[in-house]
């Protein structure tokens, strides 16, 4: 089962993507928020693969809280938001801090729209609890300064790069990240390095 903490400060939202959630057999919501704080007392109190994360809320908003997952417990964090558009600030700050993905909310004070998202939730949510493992990691794994000793072994035994005919160091592998909507701006950058060579 795909265990799954929804933070969200409306009532209506909360059992919303807790009922659309629950269709799915292999999740399972273990627990609501209203809040930053409480979302944090519960993902350290059960442990959740997933965390679905609204971004204005009272107390502690959804950035805020973010960073102290990310601190402390790192674990894959949807953002479902109002605020959450394509290319919206707040969307790209959340990327920026941690978060896997974003789903917006379709919804209005007098519409109930929000329910078309619930294929895409859940689909999402699945796919972004394949990445707790990763999300897991201890921090020391990529913060550790290594000690000097081994750092100067590790240099003095790393071959010096090669150099192109035009002076600059010689690069044999690089590596391109892309999400939703990259893969074809990818493929523009790589179509005119082909061309140039």
């Amino acid at each position: 089962m795909i265990k799954v903490v929804v933070v969200d400060d409306s009532a209506f939202m909360r059992k919303a993507i807790s009922t659309m959630l629950a269709k799915d057999p292999e999740i399972d919501v273990v627990a609501t928020a209203r809040d930053g704080e409480e979302g944090l007392e519960l993902i350290r109190k059960h442990d959740p693969d997933v965390v679905t994360l609204d971004i204005e809320m009272p107390r502690m908003d959804g950035l805020t809280c973010l960073r102290h997952i990310m601190m402390e417990m790192p674990r894959p964090v949807l953002m479902v938001s109002s605020l959450t558009n394509e290319g919206a600030e707040a969307t790209l700050k959340a990327l920026d801090l941690g978060a896997v993905d974003f789903i917006p909310k379709q919804l209005s004070k007098v519409s109930l729209d929000i329910v078309k998202i619930e294929a895409s939730l859940i689909s999402k949510v699945k796919i972004v609890a394949s990445r707790k493992l990763m999300h897991s990691r201890p921090r020391s794994a990529f913060t550790r300064a290594p000690a000097a000793a081994g750092a100067a072994t590790r240099m003095q035994a790393r071959p010096a790069p090669t150099v192109s005919a035009s002076g600059s160091p010689r690069r044999d592998v690089v590596v391109i990240g892309v999400s939703t909507g990259g893969p074809p701006a990818v493929q523009k950058v790589l179509s005119g390095r082909i061309a140039d060579t």
